[in-house]
């Protein structure tokens, strides 16, 4: 009879447990769901715009210029798009966010930290310096610092939401970075407009006028205007907080503030910044060692703090796609990325050739961020009624929002075409209408003369002639122009 209670009650206990599990998975499920679709709504969109950057905070060492994200099409993907430039020795000071992020690099090179919190820092200098306190006695130490990446043209970098990072351009000419937050994401807890905790202070954003002049203004967020000449993060503790939280004085607690520094977010750093960091050759070697060696492993090998940050989709080399007539594509996804698995994006680069087309298609399950970097294309987008939301020129470096589910078609013109695409979507997919691999082409033939009340024969032209998969070569007799 004990027996049979004691077996009564860790069955009971087993089931309570079992109960609880599955109601905290089922939670976690929605809210994940949930924090993705909370925008849905919001996607009732007439027209599309190909757009500039609307908005700029000025700084001393570069400039950050801001697409407006209260526009339809930015509130239908819940994404905040900005773009900053970065003069030789310019330092883009620590920031952190609320949402993941994406950066490409349009141009330049430089060197990134990215600030994990617990993981160790094991970047160590092997000499000892001096340096005083304000009690007058010295002490030698040395320097020691989580890892400091390289990176260049065409680097797709990943940051996790609320990891501060910093940025330096070390290279002779300016650094252009495009980034994009994604605030649908379900990292962010709060609601969908961006905000951007720096540790500097900022100055007021100003309006980006047609004309290329500026003038002073405020950045407005859809709940209310937001005052974008804030302190930093620091700037509303009180100063002796600060200094015994630190153990310093309250001098440097004040600078630390910056209520005197009205530099702003990017600083220029006279004499070059002096960092612990490995040659970018050693670095190279050891990504592509790691890179290697994870393909082989069980999926464990990689950890927050030696998650591989950055990859490159400029070198031909990597393209997925390629058609010699056409152009190529590569992309990085949570496949040849892992990181991205955690932050649910992807980013795709694109090289179209002269007047080559990229075959009408749709993203089956992510919206789509396209910024043009060199040439331009005839776009047209298609929504779900069978309405074009947009058809006209995209030029170098405007950008373009194509929501789920809507049908794009690029061609390239006479100078080519060439862009880069982040997607809401760590593995995002798409479907063709013409080519190879398209819908069309696994509908039966009778099933397309019927549908479109055409002949068999035009159904059967309309299925195979087009044998490539997505980049189709141009059919008019124009001189093809090859570029890489």
């Amino acid at each position: 009879m004990a027996k049979s209670k004691s077996l009564l009650f860790f069955a009971l206990c087993f089931l309570v447990l079992f109960q609880c599990s599955v109601a905290i998975q089922g939670a976690r499920g929605q809210r994940q769901q949930g924090q993705r679709q909370e925008g849905r709504g919001e996607c009732q969109l007439g027209r599309l715009t190909s757009q500039e950057p609307q908005y700029r905070v000025q700084a001393e060492a570069g400039v950050t210029e801001f697409w407006d994200y209260n526009d339809d099409q930015f509130q239908c993907a819940n994404v905040a798009v900005c773009r900053s430039i970065i003069q030789p020795r310019g330092l883009l000071l620590p920031s952190y966010s609320n949402a993941p992020k994406l950066f490409y690099i349009i141009q330049g090179r430089g060197m990134t930290g990215v600030m994990c919190s617990g993981c160790p820092e094991t970047y160590q200098s092997s000499q000892q310096s001096e340096r005083y306190r304000e009690g007058g006695q010295s002490q030698r130490f040395r320097d020691q610092h989580q890892k400091v990446r390289n990176f260049r043209k065409g680097d797709i970098i990943a940051l996790p939401a609320g990891v501060a990072h910093w940025c330096y351009n070390d290279g002779d000419e300016e650094l252009v970075i495009l980034a994009m937050e994604d605030t649908g994401n379900n990292q962010n807890q709060l609601d969908n407009n961006p905000r951007v905790r720096r540790k500097e202070k900022t100055k007021n954003h100003a309006p980006k006028q047609p004309n290329k002049s500026f003038r002073t203004g405020e950045y407005g967020s859809r709940r209310g205007q937001e005052q974008h000449n804030a302190g930093n993060v620091f700037s509303g503790f009180d100063a002796e907080v600060l200094a015994e939280s630190f153990g310093v004085g309250r001098e440097t607690a004040r600078k630390l503030q910056g209520q005197d520094d009205q530099r702003g977010h990017i600083v220029r750093v006279e004499s070059g910044l002096q960092v612990l960091r490995p040659s970018s050759s050693q670095e190279e070697q050891e990504e592509q060692e790691r890179g290697g060696r994870y393909q082989a492993a069980n999926g464990l090998e990689e950890t927050v703090c030696s998650a591989r940050l950055i990859e490159n989709i400029n070198d031909p080399s990597r393209a997925d796609i390629y058609n010699p007539r056409a152009g190529r594509l590569t992309s990085v996804n949570g496949h040849n990325m892992p990181i991205l698995n955690f932050l649910r994006l992807s980013a795709e680069r694109g090289v179209l050739y002269r007047n080559a087309l990229m075959a009408p298609h749709w993203k089956i399950n992510a919206h789509c961020v396209l910024y043009a970097t060199r040439g331009e294309a005839r776009m047209q987008v298609v929504d779900q009624r069978g309405q074009a939301v947009f058809d006209g020129r995209v030029r170098e470096g405007e950008l373009l929002v194509v929501p789920q589910n809507y049908v794009v078609a690029k061609q390239a013109g006479d100078e080519g075409f060439e862009f880069v695409a982040f997607k809401t979507h760590e593995n995002a997919m798409f479907s063709t209408l013409s080519g190879r691999t398209s819908a069309i082409r696994a509908i039966p033939v009778d099933v397309l003369a019927n549908a479109y009340g055409m002949s068999r024969d035009e159904a059967r032209r309309l299925k195979t002639n087009r044998n490539e998969a997505i980049l189709l070569e141009p059919r008019s007799g124009s001189q093809r122009q090859r570029r890489g």
